[in-house]
């Protein structure tokens, strides 16, 4: 097509032609140019082999990295000639230094690997410069210096967009921008960043691009990546037709001991060269710093000095953090109305009532050694279960089921606007590259479906079936293992509730000092919060040891992109940590104390261990009481683990690397003292705030201050990791990423699912909808004799009654019955069911086939009231606003003008080398011989 173009303006060349016919050569010129854009990039990506993947020829001779002595300048961020800039660090442990004799063989290997791997380095292009270290001289530092050149091919090999023209078009202001400006950083601070329109990057059209300053084109996190990009890809050995390549294969290898970007100055100085933009001191000061918990986060700042992915983290851990700040107020309100009418309630007064609760004789709770009760030694645990079985909470929770709705819409027109901002609108799965474990695996061909060509790929369909098929089989069972950590903590409640209930209340009844706690510290109490704390050290360990078999099992997968690895892995640690975190909590709301049986006919676990009952307010409390534990013992062993490991690591290093005060340490050897982040670094900070996520959610019927308590935690958590990544940890390799990744449907599948357990929990756990039933039927006629609705009466009507010469042997006390116990011939039980000497004694009766019924109609109704609600809202907010379509339209049809301008450029001056002359004025183009 290009050359037919060209041709049409050669047999022209004689003669002037019109404006309009130049446009439609113009337009035909402009197709040529993309056609042939396409076809390059095709032919770069599958035909050609990649400069990155070609080793030293045969026979020659591997290139030596020159040295140079540390210059004294501690800031420095270059090579010793003060030019070329350090874009990335490789550290190795001299092995001339080494005195062990041992691992000669493996230590000569090492050397060899070290060698071929920096000669193939060196003949990409890329210029090593090697510093002996000043602490310790057995260390050697590499530095990795990207000359222009080089820039400019992986650049175009990445796609990575560059500016060709500066952005003059108005930025839209939203409500919630001019709300949040107040709290950002001062603009003399941290400087906005400017605005251009950009292009995926080409070698042979540079003069497109705006290039003022060569070594300033290629930002600092740019150039880090694709240095990253040859190092994972550079050969160390060749065998045959058989290459291993890849820095991370060496670093396992003990080859090199670090590799990273370096940071540009320390966090708490400012650098002292005069070119330094000092982002990590602005960072810690403006963002990591204690003192700037109240300013928003400068987005742009971190997006530039971290990379994408890590800046849509923080942006998404920020959006989400403003949004808790409404549920946590609403929540807190629920809970301060529990709170102030606790007191108040009807079936508290009853529980606590002498003249009734302290009449009411219950049921033991265990065989043989569990003795009768007052219901009135409850009065505590009824107070307490009023703060959350209240009406507030069935409007809290209604409210989570919308805002949740709100939260994932809203955040999808912020991550709209983040990806127009941080140009990633357009950023398409061919802009990344294979993974080097996918690609070092390819052995096998196959027919590309997209360029019917053949590429090589690593197994079969087969091959592949077999090893998703064994990834999925080693999940389920390690989620069947966690099922029977879960059974095995329900033995243990059981066992020990029978234990509690023997010697607790002894204990509290004989020892003075405990005394005071008898009202409090109940055996279902103790049982709990033990059984929660156990269940929470369970999960711990099963979460590292877990950890392991996800990433083994996603590795031999083999997925072929980054991001399809990390979805993979995403998935299997999200199931696992979803049935790890909630199996408890759900045993606790939907099973525990449902299938109980009655006094005289128990229900048996294994045949040995009687089912537990609910405490006689219900499991509501004891669900609170584990999902506060679980979220405060993880919030706590979280921190532990980001903030105390780190800190203590750095300082014994920094103990241990012990040098004189005299010495100077060079910028990348400080760096080297820093804790490194590992591959998946960024992937357990989501997983621990989507986890929370889900107790916000999921659970919130029983917890009102759940989001408060997850307020105050991620309040602190954007400081702590700001902290970690600007002051505790070595660089990260800038990534690009578009949105949050296979977290988004993740949230999205939770937020559905909360909407049926908090619907489950106030019907089914709560005893909201049984005292509705008694308010608006039993307590009036035909079931009662007084004519108004009211709540006197509800603690009786929830107790059935049992003759006590119906034990039978193996349940009957056998224990001293209390000196109150007198002349009693029954005793109460939680449960609807026909007195004795009814003629279906024992059997459910209708008032509990009245609640079964309500608690159903309640929760269908309420599901499907709020699932179209959640539909209509997601239906009226669009994912991308309207002002930001037409602006994103807007900045394409210009950039696609610069283009074409561009391209009648290009012509001008192949019309020129033909000897046909363009011609331009304001009115029209001129083509003459």
């Amino acid at each position: 097509m290009c050359f037919f173009f060209f041709s049409f303006l050669d047999c022209h060349s004689d003669g002037t032609h019109s404006l309009q016919m130049i446009r439609d050569s113009h337009v035909l010129a402009f197709e040529c140019y993309l056609y042939c854009n396409i076809l390059y990039m095709l032919f770069s990506v599958y035909s050609e082999e990649l400069p990155t993947y070609k080793s030293m020829p045969k026979g020659q001779a591997v290139p030596k990295v020159e040295r140079a002595e540390f210059n004294g300048n501690p800031d420095s961020l270059f090579f010793n000639d003060g030019k070329r800039r350090i874009d990335f660090v490789l550290v190795y442990e001299d092995e001339s230094k080494n005195a062990s004799e041992k691992k000669g063989s493996v230590m000569r290997r090492r050397q060899r690997r070290r060698e071929f791997f920096e000669g193939s380095l060196m003949n990409l292009g890329v210029e090593l410069e090697a510093t002996q270290s000043v602490v310790d001289e057995k260390l050697v530092y590499v530095k990795v210096h990207m000359p222009f050149e080089v820039l400019c091919t992986y650049a175009e090999v990445l796609h990575i967009k560059l500016p060709i023209q500066p952005n003059d078009l108005a930025q839209q202001s939203s409500a919630y921008n001019c709300f949040t400006r107040h709290f950002y950083p001062s603009e003399d601070v941290i400087a906005k960043e400017p605005d251009f329109f950009t292009a995926p990057f080409r070698k042979d059209q540079l003069k497109c691009f705006c290039v003022k300053d060569r070594e300033q084109f290629f930002t600092p996190a740019v150039r880090s990546r694709m240095a990253y990009y040859i190092l994972s890809r550079a050969p160390y050995d060749v065998k045959g037709s058989v290459k291993k390549f890849g820095i991370s294969k060496l670093l396992d290898g003990g080859v090199y001991k670090a590799a990273y970007p370096l940071h540009d100055s320390r966090f708490n100085v400012k650098s002292k060269e005069p070119d330094c933009p000092n982002e990590r001191f602005l960072l810690y000061n403006e963002w990591a710093h204690p003192k700037s918990f109240y300013k928003m986060q400068p987005l742009d700042l971190i997006r530039k000095y971290f990379g994408e992915k890590i800046g849509i983290y923080f942006a998404w851990l920020g959006f989400y953090t403003v949004m808790l700040t409404l549920a946590a107020a609403v929540g807190l309100g629920c809970f301060i109305y529990g709170y102030t009418t606790r007191e108040s309630s009807t079936w508290s007064k009853e529980v606590c009532d002498p003249q009734i609760g302290g009449e009411i004789i219950m049921c033991p709770q265990c065989d043989e050694i569990c003795l009768y009760w007052r219901l009135n030694t409850t009065c505590e645990s009824s107070k307490r279960l009023c703060i959350f079985d209240n009406y507030g909470t069935l409007v809290f929770a209604i409210f989570m089921s919308v805002w949740v709705t709100l939260f994932l819409e809203f955040w999808k027109r912020y991550q709209a606007e983040l990806e127009h901002d941080w140009d990633t609108v357009e950023f398409l799965q061919q802009e990344e590259q294979l993974r080097p474990e996918y690609e070092a695996k390819c052995v096998y061909e196959r027919v590309n479906p997209v360029t019917q060509e053949k590429e090589k790929v690593p197994h079969t369909a087969c091959g592949k079936c077999m090893r998703v098929s064994c990834g999925i089989s080693t999940v389920l069972f390690w989620v069947l293992l966690i099922i029977a950590s879960v059974v095995g903590v329900i033995v243990y409640r059981l066992a020990m509730f029978i234990t509690f209930s023997a010697k607790l209340r002894t204990d509290l009844k004989y020892t003075k000092e405990l005394e005071p706690f008898k009202e409090y510290v109940t055996p279902q109490m103790a049982t709990s919060i033990t059984a929660s704390i156990i269940s929470l050290i369970i999960i711990m360990i099963l979460n590292n040891v877990y950890e392991k078999v996800a990433i083994w099992i996603t590795d031999f997968e083999l997925p072929r992109t980054k991001t399809e690895y990390e979805n993979s892995l995403t998935l299997k640690m999200f199931l696992f940590q979803f049935v790890n975190y909630y199996s408890s909590c759900f045993y606790i709301a939907f099973f525990k104390g449902k299938v109980v049986g009655y006094p005289g006919r128990p229900v048996y676990w294994f045949g040995a261990f009687r089912n537990e009952e609910c405490d006689p307010g219900g499991c509501l409390t004891e669900l609170t009481t584990q999902l506060s534990i679980i979220m405060t013992g993880k919030a706590v062993w979280n921190n532990i683990q980001e903030v105390l490991l780190p800190w203590v690591k750095n300082l014994i290093f920094r103990h241990c690397t012990q040098v004189g005060s005299e010495k100077v340490i060079p910028r990348w050897e400080q760096d080297y003292q820093l804790q490194p982040i590992g591959k998946l670094g960024l992937f357990y900070e989501y997983l621990e705030m989507v986890i929370q996520f889900g107790f916000v959610t999921l659970f919130v019927a029983s917890f009102p201050l759940a989001p408060l308590l997850a307020l105050f935690n991620n309040l602190c958590e954007i400081r702590v990791d700001a902290w970690k990544f600007t002051t505790q940890s070595r660089r990260v390799v800038p990534e690009k990423a578009q949105d949050i990744g296979a977290w988004q449907p993740i949230l999205q599948g939770v937020a559905i699912l909360a909407v049926a357990t908090n619907a489950a929990i106030i019907a089914f756990t709560s005893d909201m909808i049984p005292r509705l039933v008694y308010y608006w039927a039993i307590s009036v006629s035909p079931h009662s004799d007084g004519s108004n609705h009211t709540m006197t009466g509800f603690i009786n009507s929830s107790l059935s009654v049992f003759n006590i010469a119906d034990f039978n042997g193996n349940s009957s006390p056998i224990v001293d019955t209390p000196y109150w116990f007198n002349n009693i011939t029954t005793c109460r039980y939680r449960d609807f069911r026909n007195p004795p000497g009814h003629p279906n004694q024992y059997e459910y009766s209708i008032h509990y086939w009245h609640v079964i019924a309500a608690k159903l109609a309640f929760m269908i109704v309420v599901e499907h009231i709020v699932y179209f609600t959640k539909f209509m809202l997601s239906y009226m907010i669009p994912d991308v606003p309207e002002a930001l379509k037409e602006q994103i339209k807007r900045e394409r049809y210009l950039t696609q003008v610069i283009l074409e301008s561009v391209t009648l450029l290009c012509l001008y001056h192949v019309s020129v080398e033909s000897h046909t002359c363009l011609n331009f004025n304001s009115n029209e183009i001129i083509v003459t011989g």
